[in-house]
């Protein structure tokens, strides 16, 4: 390979661009380098690109979300600020005229979340592959082991077997350590440290919760639509974070929508330490809750407790319901005193349950952590400490919530490092 790319460079005066990655922000750094003029390849370690992405969404992928910059980074916990002059270059409007470009029409669903019209994934990987294979990218599949530095500069990379393959820059978009049989890691990590980078301690993001008790296990696959869920810490009360969506009980604790954005405004998770309440009927105040829970006492007078309650919840949350609201399940419910009955409207306006921790890494959607932002320029995504070198994606240590905002991070990230690698731009 070493003659193979001296005699290419012979041949061209384009600069030659290595990508290492082939998930959403590789495959953009590779076509935009390859639209500024560079010969690019693409270094994928698996059979094939976007392995990761085919599997975001739910296999749907929520390519960005259509809202403007501020609300954008509002919704980016960690290094916004960074972020706002690659968001300012692309944008979620450029990411949209993008794929629409490429023949893949796209929705706007509940929370501004863009998806392909088609509900599939594939077909984001499949537009993104074509357009690189059209700008002529070569894609290689095959592992990195390192990056190759002379005087200060990125040069190229090393393959396995020892291999270098010479390079004008190259461009690290190995991802995080979430997923790790998609091929996210860490390599990128060993990569930036073994060149002076310091890594912030990678963490899970988007990641399920852990609980205590025997509520959750009780209640293992039910799923909650239209209820609020509020995390604060257990000792002061404070709130940490609320809002309204869905969400679903496993065996371990929480996960879903609701669970996964929570989980990004904890950071200091020893157990015990924040405990998630859960509000099943958001829209009703006590006062009209209560008058229901008459009207059904009223229509169900004769039932056992256990059997009068299908009108309000679902049956699997029943019999833990009332084992929570401390009522015998075969009392009479026209023998409920007001006391219970108003332990039942409190309990359906705050399921408690404590936070134990996160599920591991491994199960995470995205990794909080990664090369510190401060050394790197935020105008070019480029090292402030090995030249030639450029980073783009969730290696990066920014993320932000659900909705979209992951992805278009990586786009947007990917069109700068793309360009200025291109262009020489540092």
């Amino acid at each position: 390979m070493k003659s193979m790319t001296k005699s290419m460079n012979l041949e061209s005066d384009a600069r030659h661009v290595i990508v290492v990655g082939g998930g959403a922000a590789g495959m953009m750094a590779a076509i935009t380098a390859a639209e500024c003029g560079a010969r690019v390849t693409l270094y994928e370690r698996n059979d094939r690109v976007g392995k990761k992405l085919r599997i975001t969404g739910k296999g749907r992928c929520n390519v960005t979300n259509d809202c403007d910059l501020n609300t954008f980074l509002a919704n980016v916990p960690t290094n916004p600020r960074f972020l706002y002059a690659a968001l300012s270059r692309f944008s979620t409007e450029d990411t949209k005229n993008f794929f629409e470009s490429l023949g893949v029409p796209l929705k706007t669903e509940r929370g501004r979340r863009v998806f392909p019209v088609s509900d599939r994934a594939a077909d984001i990987v499949s537009a993104m592959e074509r357009n690189c294979r059209a700008l002529g990218v070569a894609i290689e599949h095959r592992r990195v082991q390192g990056i190759q530095v002379e005087d200060g500069r990125a040069c190229g990379v090393i393959l396995s077997g020892g291999e270098v393959d010479a390079a004008d820059a190259v461009i690290l978009c190995t991802g995080g350590r979430s997923y790790p049989l998609t091929g996210s890691d860490g390599d990128g990590y060993r990569f930036a440290k073994s060149l002076g980078h310091e890594i912030v301690p990678p963490q899970p993001s988007l990641v399920p919760l852990v609980c205590a008790g025997k509520l959750c296990p009780s209640l293992q696959g039910l799923s909650l639509k239209n209820v609020t869920l509020r995390i604060t810490e257990t000792e002061t009360g404070k709130p940490v974070y609320e809002d309204f969506g869905e969400m679903l009980f496993t065996h371990f604790g929480l996960t879903g929508p609701l669970v996964l954005s929570a989980s990004a405004h904890l950071r200091d998770l020893t157990p015990g330490k924040y405990t998630a309440h859960i509000d099943l009927k958001p829209a009703l105040d006590e006062k009209t809750l209560d008058a229901r829970l008459l009207s059904d006492f009223q229509k169900y007078q004769n039932r056992d407790v256990i059997n009068a309650l299908d009108d309000l919840l679902p049956q699997k949350l029943i019999a833990p319901f009332i084992s929570l609201c401390g009522i015998d399940p075969r009392k009479k419910i026209h023998s409920v005193t007001r006391e219970e009955r108003e332990g039942m409207v409190r309990t359906l306006k705050d399921i408690t349950v404590s936070i134990q921790g996160f599920r591991p890494i491994d199960e995470a959607i995205v990794t909080r952590g990664g090369v510190n932002v401060k050394e790197v320029r935020p105008k070019t995504m480029a090292s402030k400490l090995v030249s030639g070198l450029y980073f783009a994606g969730e290696l990066l240590d920014v993320d932000a919530y659900t909705g979209g905002f992951n992805l278009q991070i990586a786009f947007s990230t990917g069109v700068v490092a793309g360009s200025a690698a291109a262009y020489g731009e540092e």
